[in-house]
């Protein structure tokens, strides 16, 4: 097993995580991965559905029998052993890509949005009735009212905002998934004005959502984590998009809920796009962005040049991580930190670039840890 400094690792990285991983004070560059509960069964050679609803009491025995050994290997307790988690415990809340019509079916391990809308006739319909729609009590079920007060009197515990009001899948991947990545691009060109109403009515729902959910979550809660919420856009298909036609679409949707949302200098705001997006960094650059996660081929070197101050999780390939590979590991983590260094920014959080897959190893995440620790030194 690789050699790590365990005690003298995570110091340094609790100096390094500060301000946004800007610290001066800092000695190594940040690491900001603590795993996935999906990696829970293979680990542990447990018998299960790493992506299904587990009971709760399965779930919190396995994440402490993890967190054992995580804090064996690395030197800390990785996973949150609290169950049943926050939404688990609240009726459920209808999702965006229901409001136009869209369900979500469970394949694959994950909830896909299916599409709904095949013709652009199909889509003025779908419109005509979102504008027409009460979307709070659309969204909400009928019994919200009592469960939501019985809850808050057994456990104290208010609505999550992060989970259902700071964050979406963006306005590109929405749309495509309810209508077809082709039929998006083509009506982009042929039905300008019906798209155009298409992503307004997108920002309008999504903006409804965040008022929603800060009624339901409670002013006090609201403004206690207002700065840290921030808002959070998930937008892989953004790569399908030319600049042109990303920029006239789909970042007026970002910059409006920004502004209206976490305008200050200090509140959060964030992408992810695990893609080859590269081509829409200079769109994207105006935005202000707290911090990215983007794909495993877009390097610092191209986020920097259009987002200085912008923290960047990145850029170890998630397939990379998977195949607890500790030299394929090792050797772009070297990359990512040699490359910062080189350009004298600091900001780098070594992170996967993408979701963490079942099947990764704690030994992987040590070999991470090794790099910094051997080539991430300030």
């Amino acid at each position: 097993m690789l050699k790590v400094n365990l005690d003298r690792f995570w110091l340094a990285n609790d100096i390094a995580m500060k301000d946004n991983c800007f610290n001066p004070e800092a000695t190594q560059v940040a690491m900001g991965m603590r795993m996935a509960e999906e990696c829970i069964f293979d680990e542990l050679g447990e018998k299960g559905e790493p992506w299904g609803n587990n009971p709760p009491e399965l779930m919190a025995r396995l994440c402490r029998q993890y967190n054992d050994k995580a804090e064996k290997i690395t030197g800390r307790r990785l996973l949150d052993e609290k169950y049943p988690k926050n939404h688990e415990i609240f009726p459920k809340i209808k999702m965006i890509g229901e409001v136009f019509g869209g369900n979500y079916a469970y394949k694959n391990g994950t909830f896909w949005l299916e599409e709904c809308i095949a013709t652009p006739q199909d889509l003025e319909a779908a419109l005509d009735r979102v504008d027409k729609l009460d979307i709070r009590s659309f969204i909400l079920p009928e019994h919200w009212e009592t469960a939501k007060k019985q809850i808050f009197e057994t456990t104290g515990q208010t609505l999550d905002l992060l989970r259902y009001g700071r964050r979406v899948r963006g306005p590109v991947t929405l749309a495509m998934s309810l209508c077809k990545i082709e039929n998006i691009i083509f009506w982009m060109e042929d039905y300008p004005d019906l798209i155009h109403r298409f992503f307004d009515t997108i920002e309008r729902v999504i903006l409804q959502y965040v008022n929603i959910v800060n009624q339901e979550a409670g002013e006090e809660k609201v403004k206690s984590q207002h700065s840290m919420m921030g808002f959070r856009f998930f937008d892989d298909n953004c790569c399908m998009l030319s600049p042109e036609l990303y920029e006239e679409y789909a970042y007026p949707v970002l910059k409006h809920v920004f502004d209206k949302v976490c305008p200050d200098k200090e509140d959060f705001r964030y992408q992810h796009s695990d893609s080859e997006m590269s081509h829409l960094l200079p769109v994207l650059g105006r935005l202000n962005l707290t911090a990215v996660n983007f794909g495993p081929t877009v390097l610092i070197d191209k986020i920097r040049k259009y987002m200085p101050k912008t923290r960047i999780d990145g850029c170890l390939s998630p397939m990379t991580f998977l195949s607890n590979n500790e030299n394929k590991i090792i050797a772009e983590v070297k990359r990512d930190c040699e490359m910062s260094k080189n350009l004298n920014s600091r900001g780098l959080c070594i992170d996967t670039a993408g979701s963490i897959n079942f099947g990764t190893k704690l030994t992987s995440m040590l070999a991470v840890m090794y790099a910094i620790q051997e080539y991430g030194q300030l």
